[in-house]
């Protein structure tokens, strides 16, 4: 298959996207389209290796990782996920990292009861709770020689989980003087400050469908140099203009090249032979 675009982030693993591999993958080929799935807790980071073991050329690699998510309830079984980490279809750690969404700042917490929603208690215990799994991942991928994949997703009106992420990162990369850890910040939303930090520490960030239909994230990507960005999807959410509301799947993401391009105010094939060079380049495929 002649890759024309990488989706560096799709959940083929998970549904609705799951029960119809086997015609998403036919439309990924008819367009050239290659991507990366997306482990988001043990089973269907098992699942996205073995569809990247089934479908090799239009799953160009899998990772293995456990999301964020306040209500995760999986314990990291650090055992299992290194035998998963050692496989050859993977290709990095995660997702994994910060998510203060639906936490609210340090004085408002919410939780899944009356007793523990708007608790600081809960939000603190939840933000350590996350912190534990995240410096796990950050180690395991250390171990493995393999980068990782970040969520992260701060509280609103701010940047807490990135300032989070970035100085936990930054922890480790201190202890590590020959060894270069590299992350992607997937989904990114921050602001040019964060950019800048993530910048200067060596990091990527990917960009989705709502690039193509919000401004909110113009500034960051006409600052960030090419070599920097990736494109995605985050399939089945999120599907760019024209086809919002509908279920995203990795083909589309040709929209968020364009997007990338229109924004930076570049040549379309430039960019694309760019974006597909940093992919294969951080993801080493």
């Amino acid at each position: 298959m002649e890759i024309k675009y990488i989706d560096i982030h799709s959940h083929l693993n998970l549904s609705p996207l799951l029960e119809i591999e086997e015609e998403v993958i036919l439309r990924m080929r008819e367009k050239g389209v290659a991507t990366i799935t997306i482990g988001t807790y043990l089973e269907t980071s098992k699942l996205a290796i073995e569809i990247a073991e089934k479908y090799s050329d239009a799953v160009q690699g899998a990772t293995i990782g456990l999301h964020p998510n306040d209500k995760q309830t999986e314990v990291f079984d650090e055992e299992k996920y290194l035998e998963l980490a050692q496989h050859p279809k993977v290709v990095a750690i995660g997702e994994c990292g910060l998510d203060y969404f639906r936490l609210g700042n340090s004085e408002q917490g919410q939780g899944n009861s009356e007793e523990t929603k708007n608790s600081p208690h809960f939000a603190e215990a939840t933000r350590g709770r996350q912190k534990e799994i995240f410096r796990k991942h950050i180690e395991l991928a250390i171990k493995v020689g393999k980068p990782l994949m970040i969520h992260s997703r701060p509280s609103k009106g701010s940047m807490d989980a990135y300032e989070d992420v970035l100085e936990i990162l930054s922890s480790y990369q201190q202890q590590t003087t020959n060894y270069k850890l590299s992350a992607n910040f997937h989904f990114f939303v921050g602001n040019v400050d964060i950019a800048k930090r993530a910048l200067a520490a060596g990091h990527t960030m990917s960009f989705d469908g709502p690039i193509t239909f919000s401004h909110d994230y113009d500034e960051v990507i006409k600052f960030l140099p090419l070599e920097s960005i990736m494109a995605e999807t985050d399939a089945p959410y999120a599907a760019p203009v024209p086809f919002r509301g509908k279920t995203c799947e990795p083909w589309m993401v040709e929209e968020v090249y364009k997007a990338i391009a229109r924004i930076k105010e570049m040549d379309e094939e430039i960019v694309r032979r760019a974006l597909i060079e940093n992919a294969k380049k951080f993801f080493r495929i």
